[in-house]
């Protein structure tokens, strides 16, 4: 049975403040556990009602695992409808970088707000095998429990740190490509293997801060009515193009 200090301590973890507090955050569902368990990240403890356990993979011997019931599962977890096993896992330190150290295509975030958005994101860069985002500090926590879900997994991969953006992007001679409504055709870029790719806020678009920044501004071309894409679907769309010209 779980005491009333872990119930306590677990759900509070669905706030930003409590997670900073204590340095850790939610992950549930029996799938992305187990890429956090097979990860570099650690492991707090798990909890799970009696017919998940024999479907973990393996775990250490001091892993601490509670066997809950569905009640108590209900009353801890951030979801609707649990899914039979939540986990604490350990904030890790997160990696501050200088322009030097960045290769490949970066992911700059300015400002997005909507958990599944940042989550959707998250999942989509994995897909295409870009491992580093750098999310400006008013962009919404990465261990916000709706993120964590939305990247199903997908963070377990991912190197994803908060950074003042003018100081790292003025520190870098890379080119900087930023979506905007108006800019080059994606479909017409010269991708190069090193960058930044720029996304802005859903309400508001890139940051008057870090417009003058961009070298090369570009745009999705659209053929119908709709005012813009929602920054997800624009990740998805620039993310396939990028691939695509680079495995040519």
């Amino acid at each position: 049975m779980l005491s009333k200090s872990q119930i306590s301590l677990i759900k509070s973890l669905q706030q930003k403040k409590y997670r900073k507090e204590h340095q850790l955050f939610l992950v549930e569902g029996l799938k992305a556990i187990s890429e956090f368990l097979n990860s570099n990240y650690t492991l707090h403890s798990i909890y799970c009602v009696e017919d998940i356990i024999p479907k973990l993979p393996k775990l250490s011997h001091n892993q601490k695992v509670f066997e809950v019931s569905e009640q108590e599962l209900a009353k801890i977890s951030a979801l609707q409808t649990p899914q039979g096993i939540l986990a604490l896992v350990i904030i890790p330190i997160q990696p501050k970088y200088s322009a030097s150290e960045l290769k490949d295509i970066t992911i700059v975030l300015d400002g997005i707000q909507d958990p599944g958005n940042l989550g959707t994101i998250i999942r989509t860069a994995d897909w295409f095998g870009f491992k580093n985002i750098i999310c400006s500090e008013n962009t919404v926590d990465v261990y916000n429990p709706k993120v964590v879900q939305a990247t199903m997994g997908s963070l377990a991969r991912m190197n994803i740190s908060y950074h003042l953006l003018v100081d790292i992007l003025k520190s870098s001679t890379l080119p900087r490509y930023g979506a905007l409504l108006n800019g080059e055709n994606v479909f017409n870029v010269d991708w190069p293997k090193e960058g930044f790719l720029i996304f802005g806020s859903e309400g508001k678009g890139i940051s008057e801060e870090i417009l003058p920044l961009i070298t090369v501004p570009i745009t999705i071309p659209g053929y119908g009515q709709t005012e813009s894409l929602n920054v997800a679907i624009s990740a998805a769309i620039i993310c396939t193009e990028i691939r695509r010209n680079l495995l040519k």
